[in-house]
C-alpha cells in the first residue's frame, strides 16, 4: 500500500493515508470539532479508519481516554501509528462493529462519535479500491450503527454523527426512546446552497425538545472563483486551528 503523509489542523498533526484508498479530508475534522468532550470524559469512534476524527478531538480536549474500532486492519494499523507519531494515546480496536470484543462491549462512554459510510451499498458505488469502498459503502445500516453506539454510552452520553443530508431521515427513525435532546445542524457549501452534510446530536436519556439549527456556511461567496480556500472563519478556524463548531463551542 503507497501512503502519503498528510497536514491537518494547521500542521499539528501529520496523518499517514493510503494514496490510493479512502482519504479522510476535512469531514471527520469538522466531526471532531462537534464533539462537546471535556478533560478526562471517556470517548469511543465507530469507525475511526486512519484515526483523523479521534487524532483531532484528542489535539483539542486534553486528558481524554480515546478509543477507536475499525473494521480494515491496515488502516486499524494507520491508526495506530498516527497516534503514536503524533504523540495522542488512542487504543485502536480492530473488529466490525457489529461483534465488538468482550472487554469493549463491558465498557461505556461519555460521548461516541462516528462518521459512517455515506452511500447504501445497494444503489452501489463509484469505488474501485476495496478501502474506500468500505468506507464509502459499507453493508451495515445506519439503524446498527445508532444502536450500536448508543448501547456504549453512559448515561446523560452524547452521539455526534456526522453523514449526507439526504440520509437525515433514515438517521432520525433509527434514535428510539433510549435517546433524546437531538439536535441537526446543516453544513451548507455556501449561503443559499441546500446542504450536503449534516452534524447530529442526540443524548442518551436526554429529554430536551429536538432542535434544527441554523446553518453552518462552510465557504465565503456564491462560487468557486478561483484556486484558493474560499472557507469562512468559523470553519477556517476549525480546520485550521482545530476550534469547536456548533454545541462544542
Amino acid at each position: 500500500m503507497e501512503l502519503t503523509c498528510d497536514q491537518f489542523i494547521g500542521g499539528r498533526l501529520s496523518v499517514w493515508q493510503p494514496r490510493d484508498g479512502y482519504r479522510a479530508g476535512v469531514d471527520p475534522v469538522l466531526l471532531a470539532a462537534a464533539v462537546p468532550a471535556r478533560p478526562g470524559q471517556r470517548v469511543l469512534e465507530l469507525g475511526c479508519g486512519v484515526g483523523v476524527a479521534s487524532l483531532c478531538l484528542g489535539a483539542r480536549v486534553p486528558d481524554l481516554s480515546l478509543t477507536g474500532v475499525e473494521l480494515q486492519p491496515d488502516y486499524a494499523d494507520l491508526a495506530r501509528r498516527n497516534a503514536d507519531e503524533n504523540g495522542v494515546q488512542i487504543s485502536v480496536v480492530q473488529a466490525d462493529l457489529r461483534a465488538l470484543p468482550d472487554d469493549l462491549r463491558a465498557q461505556s462512554f461519555d460521548h461516541v462519535i462516528a462518521n459512517p459510510p455515506y452511500f447504501l451499498r445497494a444503489r452501489g458505488t463509484a469505488a474501485t479500491d476495496t478501502g474506500r469502498e468500505v468506507a464509502l459503502g459499507g453493508e451495515t445500516p445506519l439503524i446498527d450503527w445508532i444502536d450500536i453506539a448508543v448501547r456504549r454510552l453512559t448515561p446523560k452520553g452524547a452521539l455526534t454523527m456526522i453523514q449526507r443530508a439526504e440520509r437525515l431521515p433514515e438517521m432520525l427513525s433509527a434514535l428510539d426512546k433510549r435517546v433524546g435532546s437531538v439536535e441537526v445542524l446543516p453544513l451548507a457549501p455556501r449561503v443559499g446552497r441546500q446542504a450536503k452534510l449534516v452534524l447530529l446530536r442526540a443524548v442518551k436519556g436526554g429529554r430536551a425538545a429536538f432542535r434544527l439549527l441554523p446553518p453552518v456556511v462552510l465557504h465565503s461567496g456564491d462560487k468557486h472563483d478561483g484556486d484558493r480556500e474560499s472557507y469562512t472563519p468559523e470553519i477556517r478556524a476549525a480546520l485550521r486551528k482545530n476550534a469547536p463548531i456548533g454545541w462544542a463551542i
